[in-house]
């Protein structure tokens, strides 16, 4: 902890001694646990790069993380890590109390918290990462959103398509670590330049598969695209931390996850007007460049921008916690040990299963969403596109909503299986009512599965965070996504390949199975809230603690 000394006035002047900081008791200094969720990016912002999981994860893992409810707070050993700053451990957040020199320390040295500050750079760095994480998100799903188009323009089978989406669910899964690890090691603005680049670097390369045998270049272009999402997800919570005060820091981190989802809304709404499904496959081809063209210029506007703007980290901390943090020498943090250590959780073990069947589910749903509109709604890619962008915007407000109750009520058990039923009864809906002829049935569907099948994300890595504190959020909320890429690739396979052979009530009912599963699993999950029994704890400390003159 920090010490606070009183200043004293010189041996004989009895004047009362002037304000200033005061000697903390010792239980405040050092028996305050991490009650608050911690923003940490390993994984915890990032989530994939779908409609919500991992970006509402960021919002879950962030939300916390600016809400100091009492005077100090202790930041565990994992609270700066993979934010490009150096983790610290045992160190106390002063909210309302500034903390002077160490004798010997200077501004510049590690005796200083150094002046708190934030920067008006900080929104256009949180705009910036915002609007290339829109990008790349698009160029996910902008296959799938008119995947009869592309089948039509390259000769290639559904599955062939399908696979172009998967590639972002399979790149995530083995380089997720080694990223979060990078961002650890070198730092928020390494990994922006890279992951921007990538993105503007996989844009340019399908711009070289304009013609039908072109294929396997608009499958390599895909796959860059992929490597810089790993690049992108697991930014949100570190930039946040990193550039926002305390009190700004959930809505920076919200705003962040956010821009993903509306990348995935375009990539619904955008394909289908630009790209129609014309005969000619000259027309088409030149359709589908201005598409390309298109993506590659913005991609490459904000590399530019990133480049120019986009700067480490502020001139000053812009919290007390921030400043500890960069006072602070490093501690090494094992993502090995604390893995191993969550693997051992049987609770979070079964809560890992079911978000990974849950969201694969929501995955597999959207990478097919176009062949089923398509199968029962012929010529309606238009619409195929809106159903999509429906299913995403409601679930952004079924992630907000979920977020703003678990905040007032923090009743996590009983929400995430409320949620989950509710999900499962959306999907069984869907599936009876997807082939009755009538579109706007189709719409309102949609838009109660994803209100509640989206909604459930953020409520899984915010149950993840109490049954596994004080572990890093970041390597619980990146097995969740672990296991929602692995389950989400074996499900878009499964599903793709039975809609083929017995229709899509079959592939719809392939998936209500999975998530009956899910639900059954989810009620057998112990409500084990470790942090927020820390949070009474804490607070029962602080009130018994001698109060502050």
């Amino acid at each position: 902890g920090l010490e606070h000394t009183a200043r004293r006035p010189p041996p004989g002047d009895h004047r009362r001694p002037p304000a200033g900081p005061v000697a903390l008791p010792a239980p405040l200094h050092t028996a305050l646990p991490a009650a608050q969720g911690r923003c940490v990016a390993a994984g915890g912002a990032g989530g994939p790069g779908r409609a919500g999981p991992g970006a509402v994860a960021g919002a879950g893992a962030c939300r916390q993380g600016g809400r100091a409810r009492f005077l100090g707070q202790v930041l565990g050993p994992a609270a700066g890590a993979g934010c490009g700053e150096p983790s610290g451990a045992g160190m106390v957040r002063q909210e309302s109390l500034q903390e002077p020199a160490e004798p010997g320390g200077d501004e510049r040295g590690p005796g200083v918290a150094g002046e708190v500050r934030v920067s008006r750079r900080r929104w256009a760095v949180l705009l910036l990462f915002s609007s290339y994480s829109l990008c790349n998100a698009f160029q996910w799903i902008q296959y799938g959103s008119i995947s009869n188009v592309f089948m039509r323009f390259y000769g290639v089978s559904a599955f062939a398509i399908d696979w172009l989406s998967m590639s972002y669910m399979l790149t995530y899964i083995p380089l997720l670590f080694p990223v979060a690890w990078l961002l650890d090691r070198r730092g928020l603005r390494l990994i922006a330049l890279t992951g921007s680049a990538l993105n503007a670097l996989g844009a340019w390369v399908k711009l070289g598969s304009l013609r039908p045998p072109l294929f396997p270049v608009t499958v390599l272009g895909q796959v860059i695209c992929s490597l810089a999402q790993v690049f992108i997800l697991g930014m949100p919570s570190c930039i946040a931390s990193v550039w926002f005060g305390s009190r700004e820091v959930s809505t920076a981190c919200s705003i962040a996850v956010f821009g993903n989802q509306l990348g995935i809304a375009l990539g619904f709404l955008v394909p289908p007007v630009l790209v129609p499904n014309v005969e000619n496959v000259e027309k088409l081809a030149y359709h589908i460049s201005i598409m390309f063209f298109m993506t590659a210029g913005v991609a490459t506007a904000l590399f530019i921008l990133v480049v120019i703007v986009f700067k480490e980290k502020p001139p000053y901390p812009p919290s007390q916690a921030q400043a500890l943090i960069q006072s602070r020498p490093t501690v090494e943090y094992s993502y090995v040990q604390s893995i191993l250590r969550l693997l051992r959780n049987t609770s979070f073990v079964l809560l890992m299963v079911t978000y990974g069947l849950n969201t694969g589910c929501f995955y597999s749903l959207s990478t097919l969403l176009n062949r089923m509109v398509i199968h029962h709604y012929p010529g309606e890619e238009v619409n195929a596109g809106r159903i999509g962008l429906t299913l995403v915007l409601s679930g952004m407000a079924g992630a907000l909503i979920s977020g703003l109750w678990l905040d007032r009520t923090k009743t996590y058990k009983q929400t995430t299986l409320v949620v989950y039923i509710m999900s499962l009864v959306g999907m069984i809906v869907y599936t009876f009512t997807l082939s009755l002829g009538h579109l706007w049935v189709v719409f309102v569907t949609a838009g109660v599965l994803g209100f509640f099948m989206t909604g459930y994300l953020p409520l899984g890595f915010e149950f993840a965070a109490e049954l596994t504190y004080p572990e890093s959020e970041g390597t619980s909320s990146g097995l969740l996504n672990v296991s929602a890429q692995i389950f989400g690739i074996a499900f878009t396979i499964s599903q793709g390949q039975i809609m083929d052979r017995y229709g899509t009530k079959a592939g719809n009912i392939f998936l209500c199975s999975f998530l009956l599963l899910g639900t059954i699993m989810t009620a057998f999950i112990k409500a084990d809230l470790r942090r927020q029994q820390a949070n009474v704890e804490s607070e029962r400390t602080v009130s018994k603690s001698p109060s502050i003159p």
